[in-house]
């Protein structure tokens, strides 16, 4: 039961970053190749849901 677990926490925590890095490197193709469109920035939307690229990394003092 444990092992299923992690397994599952494992295939989370490498699915999720390379599915937001494929979505956004695919927007960034699409919108390089035939300028902004719906499908591109609903792929950047997507990916920047799953794992924002901007965010802050937070401190403790």
């Amino acid at each position: 039961m444990i092992q299923k677990r992690i397994a599952q926490w494992a295939l989370m925590a490498v699915a999720v970053p390379l599915a937001a890095a494929g979505a956004r490197r695919l927007s960034h193709t699409l919108e390089a190749r035939r300028g902004p469109s719906g499908v591109s920035r609903l792929l950047a939307k997507g990916a920047d849901t799953l794992r924002p690229q901007k965010a802050k990394r937070r401190r403790f003092w």
